[in-house]
Parts: structure tokens; sequence; C-alpha cells
């Protein structure tokens, strides 16, 4: 019987998934722009942030 490895999210000091925390830290620090989350397979695998700046 195979059993695939199942991999853990590594967890924060909140104990929520790493990427949570980040990606809360990029969308507070951004005035104008867009965070992608990019998933694969079911797990986060790139976290984006395009800024734009305004004149």
């Amino acid at each position: 019987m195979n059993r695939e490895k199942e991999e853990k999210t590594p967890q924060g000091n909140s104990g929520q998934p790493v990427y949570l925390d980040r990606v809360r830290e990029l969308v507070e620090e951004t005035q104008y722009g867009t965070v992608t989350i990019i998933v694969q397979d079911g797990k986060v695998i790139q976290v984006d942030r395009t800024e734009k700046f305004r004149l």
C-alpha cells in the first residue's frame, strides 16, 4: 500500500501557516497594488506583490 508523504506547512508564531503572516504583511504594506497567491496541488507555492505608485 503506497502512502504519499504529507508535507506539513510551516507554522508561524500565531499558529497559522507562515505564508498567511507574510500575506498579511504584504497587504498592510501595499497602498495601491495587488497581492497574488499562487496555488499548486492545493499548496501555496508563491506570493507576488505588484505595487503601483500614484503620482
